[in-house]
């Protein structure tokens, strides 16, 4: 690499490193493209220029990013005013000559701007990051890192490698495809090696009051009355164009109209939502004071006190759900403020941004799965949803954005009540309630306030369903200690798999002892009976010895007179874990073969006897873990308990009754599933490329799934699903998950609940049979964002 030149910015030199390392791992991803793409050829012409193409520019690689790197630093060093001197000048023409540029160099000037427009539309929200911190670190007004600079460097770089039209034309086009996905990670990585050199965004530099021939924010027309003046109509009856108060925008009270818009100037935000320019923010934290409770009667906004907590709960009491649907819709703020918002917003990118999230709000609240209570809540996050938008890709880009998880969890949990008037739904609603002011009236401008939101509503779900759970008996708890029960049978056998495998027995009772004959003296132990646990573990040693060969006529006597208490402790053991009758009739066709063949065979000699009774004394005197030597659940760390074995065996009919156990022959699994009337249509394909947006980042993920076998790893506490068992499809609330995710809770029925208890493999089998299902198809934002697009495709063919 080049020594750095003097005369060149230090930071820019950096980033030109950066750039040049992208370029050579461009240059490989080109190379092997251009093979690919001869293999994939139809024509024998085109393969064999591919395929020349990739044997020159393997060879001439080093060269393409030589000439790659001085064009582009050269051109950085023109971009900072000091260009190298050429070293003969060329004579100036006289003033009355003209000079015109030949086609090769108008050629050379439109390829590099469409190499430059891949490019930026595959990095747009980096680019305009790269933007905040460099603009100071050239002389001119332009981004020296700009695509067009580095189209511009691609070309030369090509025109190094081969002199041959087609050949450059093949490389250049494989290499502005590899390019233009090289630079989205590259144009990150500089913006944060500028951020780690200490270079802050220059948007958040003073403007001067003659900056941009606009109106300064101290103007002498409304300048004070911009702080002081609440949102709301005028008196002429557009917001905030009176003359006698302060336009947000432009105008003789404008503070905002004389912005420099030369560049995509953003502040980074703290808490890791992006940067949105100050003048946006403001605007933003205003209107958000505007009350989300509708238009009045007499055309105004209604005042902030009518859509507080008392004007919610004297709803709430003069009528519940029906005053609520009574009442009018809540107003898009992002359409009735657009023109304002758009003059605020920095670029074209800032105003699809808008219009996008404006779209996709009209979507929500007209959603006819949100309850309207539900709907007015999320309206009031309308301003707070476009702030995230707007300074953060993420969000679109990922499902698991903090912020879409929030708006679909209170969507989501919504759904799974009939009634808000009364219990468990009017705290629920009064608990959303309080998170949404909060973070509506508060600084939604940083991520962990979302993040904190979305652990106290999930906190608060998990001890509403427990409480409920809990005041109607104690069967969480029961499952909870009927799986610490197999948690510590798994350790046990674990331990006496490890202890046994030296000890000289047959297999088919070392499989017994470690993995049947460990729950009967875990069970024991966990009972509180030590007399019991303390013979079924002596049975152990007993049971290994009574195989070994016995000689002489003493000792098959002793093991004779043995035998009748040796099989009914073993019979003991095996009722205590309710042993099916099939695995017993299996294991004694082995063991009396085994005790029969011991009475022919040669004595074991009285040194071998006693080293396999220490042996057997060291394996089974170590009483069985206990509860608090279990390790506690982590997140690296989780419960796992096997999800195929048949959990309701471990509990008695009275304890599976008092559960709702639901049995898997109960269940006619060769009948038809009847159509379950309560769904949802089917909504527009929900796929990653369906629901991407053109300029902004593409979702990377696929949705969670709504039904099949994949939705039991996706199900959530509280919320609604329709399961088909017997008579027809149900509407079932998930109330608990056990730690192992071996039993799962739903109860069922408003005012008078009953709970319907399933193990994992039930659940399993009704997922996979299509008998469980979300009573959503898809979370709420997801079908926000097909419906618009739907709309959208419908408007473009008409």
């Amino acid at each position: 690499m080049n020594a750095p030149d003097p005369r060149l910015n230090p930071h820019l030199d950096a980033a030109l490193q950066r750039i040049r390392a992208a370029a050579e791992q461009a240059a490989e991803r080109c190379a092997e493209g251009l093979g690919l793409s001869a293999l994939s050829a139809g024509q024998i012409k085109r393969r064999d220029a591919l395929l020349s193409a990739q044997f020159l520019f393997r060879k001439q690689q080093a060269a393409f990013g030589q000439g790659f790197h001085q064009s582009l630093r050269r051109q950085l060093m023109a971009e900072q005013g000091q260009l190298a001197p050429e070293p003969a000048a060329a004579p100036k023409k006289a003033w009355t000559e003209l000079s015109l540029m030949d086609d090769d160099a108008v050629d050379a000037l439109v390829a590099a701007d469409r190499i430059g427009l891949a490019i930026g539309h595959h990095s747009e929200w980096e680019l305009r990051e790269v933007e905040s911190y460099v603009a100071g670190l050239s002389s001119g007004e332009r981004n020296p890192l700009r695509p067009e600079l580095i189209g511009q460097a691609l070309l030369e770089g090509v025109q190094a490698v081969s002199d041959d039209a087609s050949t450059r034309q093949v490389l250049i086009d494989e290499l502005t495809r590899a390019l233009a996905q090289e630079m989205r990670s590259c144009y990150a990585d500089i913006a944060e090696l500028l951020r780690s050199r200490g270079l802050r965004p220059q948007d958040l530099r003073v403007r001067g009051a003659d900056s941009g021939g606009g109106h300064s924010m101290h103007s002498s027309h409304g300048a004070h009355s911009t702080r002081s003046q609440p949102l709301g109509r005028s008196q002429q009856g557009d917001y905030g164009s009176g003359h006698g108060g302060a336009s947000v925008h432009g105008g003789h009270g404008g503070g905002y109209g004389g912005q420099d818009r030369r560049g995509s100037n953003r502040g980074i935000a703290a808490g890791g939502l992006g940067s949105v320019d100050a003048q946006m923010m403001d605007l933003l934290r205003r209107l958000a004071q505007v009350p989300a409770g509708g238009v009045s009667a007499t055309g105004g906004y209604t005042q902030p006190g009518d859509f507080g907590a008392p004007g919610l709960a004297a709803a709430a009491e003069a009528g519940g759900a029906m005053h609520w649907q009574a009442a009018p819709p809540p107003p898009n703020l992002i359409h009735l403020h657009r023109e304002e918002l758009r003059q605020a917003a920095t670029g074209r990118l800032d105003h699809m941004v808008i219009d996008v999230v404006g779209s996709l709000f009209d979507q929500i609240l007209a959603d006819p799965k949100v309850p309207p209570q539900m709907a007015r809540l999320l309206a009031r996050l309308q301003l707070p949803v476009l702030r995230v938008a707007l300074g953060d890709p993420s969000f679109f880009s990922s499902r698991r954005h903090p912020v879409r998880r929030f708006v679909n969890r209170m969507a989501s949990l919504a759904c799974a009540f009939d009634d808000f008037s009364e219990e468990p739904g009017q705290s629920f609603l009064a608990h959303v309630r309080e998170l949404v002011q909060d973070v509506a009236n508060g600084d939604f401008d940083r991520m962990d306030v979302y993040e904190s939101k979305l652990d106290a509503l999930e906190a608060f779900i998990a001890e509403q369903t427990a409480r409920a759970l809990k005041a109607q008996g104690d069967a969480a708890a029961l499952l909870e200690r009927k799986e610490t029960d197999l948690r510590l049978q798994q350790r046990y056998m674990q331990q006496l798999q490890q202890a046994l495998a030296t000890v000289p027995m047959d297999g088919f009772l070392r499989d017994f002892l470690a993995q049947v004959w460990s729950q009967a003296i875990v069970l024991a132990s966990r009972e509180g009976a030590p007399e019991r646990a303390l013979r079924l573990r002596q049975l152990g040693r007993e049971l290994v010895m009574s195989v070994q060969p016995k000689g002489g006529t003493a000792q098959r006597q002793t093991f004779l007179g043995q035998l009748p208490g040796l099989m009914r402790t073993l019979n003991e053991g095996l009722d205590l874990i309710a042993w099916p009758e099939s695995a017993r009739k299996a294991f004694f066709g082995q063991l009396l073969p085994a005790h029969a063949e011991s009475l022919k065979g040669q004595a074991l000699s009285a040194l071998d006897t006693n080293l396999l009774v220490k042996q057997l004394d060291q394996v089974f005197g170590c009483a069985p873990p206990a509860e608090q030597d279990l390790p506690p659940p982590s997140q690296s760390a989780p419960i796992t308990v096997p999800q195929d074995l048949d959990m309701g065996a471990r509990l008695s009919a009275e304890e599976a009754r008092s559960l709702g156990l639901v049995d898997e022959a109960g269940v006619d699994w060769n009948g038809q599933v009847d159509i379950d009337l309560g769904a949802e249509p089917p909504e527009p394909a929900l796929q990653a490329v369906d629901i991407s947006i053109d300029g902004l980042p593409p979702v990377a993920e696929a949705p969670e799934p709504s039904a099949g076998a994949l939705l039991i790893d996706h199900l959530q506490l509280g919320f609604a699903y329709r399961m088909h068992i017997n008579e027809g499809w149900a509407k079932v609330r998930l109330a608990h998950i056990s730690a192992g995710r071996s039993f799962f809770i739903f109860t069922q029925g408003s005012k008078h609940q009953q709970t319907v208890t399933m193990t994992a493999r039930m659940l399993r089998r009704l997922c996979e049979a299509g008998r469980l299902r979300a009573f959503e198809n898809a979370y709420l934002l997801e079908r926000a964002t097909a419906r618009a697009r739907k709309q959208l495709a419908e408007l473009s063919k008409a």
